[in-house]
């Protein structure tokens, strides 16, 4: 039996691509899609301007957006999930009046650094779901908040997580992102043509936090963050989809080249081992040519699922460093909830 899932946020370009990647999901059916009240009571197909290159599939054009609230929610149809792809602006409340009742897994930033909500990449650090029992009794829900990390932190942090055996102590990230990472309509064209913007807001400062708090252990009780410095500076290029960020890391451990693409090549999580329907095979894909990974050519890489990893080499200040590229919107978004939402039906939290 399949569960039945809601969007809230079903008509901006995340809510979309939980859509594109949900239809025909083994696991899940989208029953309601919820969005602001300006949407509410109008055929998606007539609130929503579709932006993916596939077509709006035509039984999701044919519901109707109901207000995102849970009284509404709940009168439109049985819910067993709720994904949010919400505003992070307005996330907060919204997501926490639909955990008292419903488990909701979240891409928005409201509730990623509370000290009792896991910041969850499946293949990285599965156990920290062991919080949302803590949650729970903390806040007194029947539901409960799962969050998803940063676009920019997804990819950096299961690259890491396939480095700590060799102890990660500091590491140096910048980062040029895609537009699609700034939403829809997203940066204005004479912004952006023929120019680099060397600021996105809140950036830097969720790449450093969000990853440590990631890399972290949990107690059982607490999650705590990893002793590792981070740097990061984030810019916005003239590129539709995919992240590429320049890595350079120091290692405690002095491993050669070989050892450190390898790594890379052999890493596998939970998602792997448990054959998740939307875990991509390698997690981590290596790229042997000297000018790869590019946006045009690697973001869709495992379905969209896998982060490419290439130029892989000695750095005479850290210890090594390597460039690495993964899609926004789909590994760094819709892509991330769906297979935590797997991941908990397949540890039996859902």
């Amino acid at each position: 039996m399949r569960r039945k899932v809601a969007i809230l946020g079903a008509t901006g370009t995340v809510g979309q691509r939980f859509i594109q990647i949900l239809r025909g999901h083994p696991w899940f059916e989208i029953t309601v899609l919820a969005a602001s009240e300006r949407s509410a009571g109008k055929k998606y197909r007539e609130a929503c301007r579709w932006r993916l290159e596939t077509d709006m599939p035509n039984e999701i054009g044919e519901m109707t957006v109901v207000n995102t609230r849970v009284k509404e929610v709940k009168e439109a149809a049985d819910v067993d999930l709720v994904f949010s792809a919400l505003p992070g602006s307005v996330a907060g409340p919204v997501e926490e009046e639909f955990a008292a009742e419903y488990p909701v897994v979240s891409k928005a930033s409201a509730h990623r650094m509370d000290a009792d909500i896991p910041l969850i990449i499946p293949e990285v650090n599965p156990e920290h779901l062991g919080i949302i029992p803590v949650q729970k009794k903390n806040r007194g829900w029947n539901g409960f908040i799962s969050t998803d990390p940063n676009c920019s932190t997804i990819q950096l942090a299961i690259t890491l997580k396939a480095l700590m055996g060799f102890g990660v102590k500091q590491l140096i990230v910048s980062t040029m992102q895609a537009l699609s990472g700034a939403g829809y309509p997203g940066v204005p064209s004479l912004d952006i043509i023929d120019n680099v913007i060397p600021y996105i807001p809140n950036e830097e400062e969720k790449m450093e936090s969000e990853t440590r708090k990631i890399l972290g252990t949990f107690n059982g009780n607490s999650i705590q963050p990893a002793n590792m410095t981070i740097s990061a500076s984030c810019n916005r290029v003239d590129v539709k989809d995919g992240h590429l960020e320049a890595v350079y890391v120091e290692l405690e451990n002095k491993p050669t080249i070989e050892e450190v693409k390898e790594a890379f090549r052999s890493f596998v999580g939970e998602p792997q081992r448990l054959n998740l329907p939307s875990a991509p095979e390698k997690p981590i894909i290596v790229r042997e040519e000297n000018d790869r990974p590019q946006p045009r050519f690697d973001r869709n890489a495992g379905k969209g699922m896998s982060v490419v990893v290439g130029r892989v080499r000695s750095d005479p200040i850290m210890t090594v460093k390597y460039l690495c590229l993964g899609h926004n919107t789909i590994r760094g978004a819709a892509g991330a909830g769906v297979l935590s939402a797997e991941l908990m039906v397949a540890k039996g939290i859902l």
